[in-house]
């Protein structure tokens, strides 16, 4: 489910954030399609590898770094 999610036109995948329960799930679902494909490529098609998430942010540009820290580590 997570990954047909992430995967999905925007449309569906804003109206799926509105639902869900994390801030770090509501916020990839308002990204665009390109960031959440590249996320599922990176990480999630990657489950062996325990620092891959973090390696996919780091990997990511200056705006969507910065999103992630206003909208979910800071909570704004």
């Amino acid at each position: 489910m997570e990954r047909a999610l992430l995967l999905a036109p925007d449309a569906i995948a804003r109206a799926a954030a509105r639902m869900a329960p994390a801030p770090e799930q509501r916020w990839m679902l308002r990204q665009p399609r390109a960031v959440r494909r590249s996320f599922v490529a990176e990480v999630l098609d990657r489950p062996h590898d325990e620092h891959a998430e973090q390696a996919w942010m780091l990997l990511q540009d200056d705006a969507v770094r910065q999103s992630y820290l206003r909208e979910v580590l800071r909570g704004h």
